[in-house]
């Protein structure tokens, strides 16, 4: 999950597992792989990192489950 702010400046936690793209128009909108889109402050490129920090944070877990 990573936490990204709304244009009215509320907290909303998505699923990173979800998130299906991105896209600039020229906020920041995601669109989930449910269908629903959220429209956000950060720029893609911090969602991305965000994603990115995420995954490196699960991933030791993912890895030692399988084993």
């Amino acid at each position: 999950m990573i936490r990204l702010t709304r244009l009215n400046g509320q907290e909303v936690v998505v699923n990173a597992d979800l998130i299906e793209f991105l896209e600039t128009t020229p906020e920041t909108i995601v669109s989930m792989t449910t269908g629903r889109k959220v429209v956000v402050k950060e720029k893609v490129a911090e969602v991305i990192r965000l994603v990115a920090e995420f995954r490196a944070r699960i991933m030791p877990v993912v890895r030692s489950t399988t084993n």
